[in-house]
């Protein structure tokens, strides 16, 4: 059953973002999503400040950045990179400009978010690499924000939350993730991973793949055809395809959210419970009444006041334990 705030959120939306969109030429999904985004914009918060750098990547092209500061920070505590969702196919900078103003001015943290390349021009692992590139710049320091420091996290929803935990997985594997080793500063090893109603697979993993099948806003048939424009074929390496890696060890802090009705639900706790089998330090929130896509709802909804409200602490908590974690090493 739907939150009564969000079955009103979902009515507004369908009259902006029509069922079925997903299948229309991707041009026209684009064009029909950043109207839709525009309209369901807030003004951003007065107390944060957003600039704009271009990132150049190794292999030629730019990768557009928006950082946002909040005006009551007197310095950066950390760095959050956000990987914004449209199911690899649709979003920028602008459309998720709001959800990122927020985590700004509502944690105290730099939030830069990500202008990654699109499918299905950009077939996998476009995107993936693109992500990589800036966070590795991050950790190297090496942002065209040279007043970023501390604590370096990531957190992505829907296909940015495959994007935060395949970079994290790939991290992992050369070395970058958990806990800080001696010598080494805050900045060059990545703290945590907030991931919200995440894309872990290229196919949903069951019930909610069954039970959320024709879910408001995502359905089951959307998500086969995001899958099939970014993953068009079985060759993508595997850790672009989170739930496909071998071992879930050694990862930063997750943060798992779901919502209820949504196909891609238990994405999120399949991932969760895999990082805890391997030992690792996970939480998963799965929140009743909601839907796939619902943060635009923040202004309205108690049930995405409170998604907020975990995505903001865990942040926080985060970037805190890990400062404390090095004073205590020093």
């Amino acid at each position: 059953m739907l939150e009564p705030e969000i079955a009103a959120f979902v009515e507004r939306t369908l009259a902006l973002y029509p069922d079925g969109a997903a299948r229309l030429p991707v041009q026209q999904q684009r064009a029909i999503y950043d109207r839709y985004a525009a309209a369901c914009a807030p003004a951003l918060p007065s107390n944060v400040a957003a600039d704009n750098a271009v990132l150049q990547s190794g292999a030629g092209h730019a990768i557009a950045l928006r950082r946002y500061r909040s005006l009551n920070a007197r310095r950066s505590r950390g760095l959050v990179l956000f990987f914004h969702g449209g199911g690899f196919v649709l979003g920028s900078l602008d459309s998720h400009a709001s959800i990122t103003a927020r985590l700004a001015a509502d944690t105290g943290l730099d939030i830069v978010a990500v202008d990654y390349r699109l499918a299905p021009e950009h077939g996998a692992p476009a995107a993936h690499d693109d992500c990589l590139e800036v966070t590795r710049a991050a950790l190297a320091a090496r942002l065209p924000f040279p007043d970023v420091t501390g604590p370096v996290l990531l957190a992505g929803d829907s296909a940015g939350g495959t994007l935060a935990a395949g970079v994290a997985l790939k991290l992992r594997d050369e070395g970058v993730g958990g806990a800080v080793a001696p010598n080494e500063g805050l900045h060059e090893r990545l703290h945590g991973v907030a991931l919200v109603y995440p894309m872990l697979g290229r196919e949903p993993q069951p019930p909610a793949r069954n039970t959320e099948a024709h879910a408001p806003l995502l359905n089951l048939a959307d998500v086969r055809t995001y899958a099939g424009h970014y993953w068009p074929d079985a060759s993508a390496p595997a850790w672009t395809v989170p739930l496909d890696a071998a071992r879930f060890d050694g990862l930063p802090a997750t943060l798992a959210i779901a919502a209820q009705h949504d196909p891609l639900r238990d994405d999120a706790r399949v991932f969760a419970q895999r990082i805890e089998a391997a030992g690792g330090c996970s939480r998963l929130v799965v929140l009743d009444g909601l839907v796939h896509g619902c943060w635009r709802a923040l202004a309205t909804s108690p049930g995405v006041q409170r998604l907020h409200r975990e995505v903001c602490a865990f942040l926080v908590e985060t970037v805190d334990a890990a400062c404390d974690s090095a004073r205590r090493s020093r």
